[in-house]
């Protein structure tokens, strides 16, 4: 029945999380009727933010400076590291507003399912970072198998460094992904974070 440019919108639209074909066709359908106040506007900012948007050479995060905001800013503590699976889980903890260190962003967690390895994450930068200044390395992965998995390879990596490895705290609910939680369950497993 579709062929040609909506049969391709509907597929990339269909292609983003949370979207299937049907949400894709009401989204689409959507669009297309408010052309001028809505499509075009959206596809403007949609090119804008793809020309404008970096990753941080540091830790991996989108902004649209190199290095990012968070990096950049003389007011950050350094000597502490949140290591976390994506950009969302940088947004989702900067929310709470009471973390004040840096991030590194792995780009993933390891999974042998997904074919995800050590060479796809960005373990081996987290590795050269922060030298003897480092203090802590707090590890905010997923309370999931693979999320575990991942953090005992950081811990074998940082094996050796004079440096405190903790985790968020066990309140995250299992299978838990941060940016579905509530800034409050956040900032407390931020607070109550264990030693490794």
């Amino acid at each position: 029945m579709l062929d040609g440019p909506l049969d391709v919108l509907l597929k990339q639209l269909a292609s983003l999380p949370g979207l299937g074909t049907r949400s894709a066709r009401r989204i689409a359908l959507h669009l297309l009727t408010r052309r001028e106040t809505l499509m075009l506007p959206l596809s403007r900012s949609l090119k804008d933010s793809a020309d404008a948007i970096k990753t941080c050479a540091v830790c991996h995060t989108l902004d649209t400076t190199d290095p990012c905001r968070i990096c950049a800013d003389p007011a950050r503590d350094r000597r502490t590291i949140c290591v976390v699976a994506t950009v969302a889980d940088v947004w989702a903890i900067e929310r709470t507003g009471t973390y004040k260190g840096v991030y590194h962003v792995l780009g993933g967690v390891l999974s042998a399912l997904d074919g995800i390895g050590p060479d796809q994450l960005t373990l081996d930068d987290l590795s050269t970072r922060g030298g003897d200044d480092l203090r802590e390395v707090i590890i905010a992965l997923p309370a999931t198998v693979d999320g575990q998995s991942t953090a005992h390879v950081i811990a074998d990596r940082l094996h050796g460094r004079s440096v405190h490895i903790t985790r968020l705290a066990h309140g995250m609910p299992m299978g838990g992904e941060l940016d579905y939680l509530d800034d409050g369950t956040i900032a407390t497993a931020l607070k109550s974070r264990a030693r490794v």
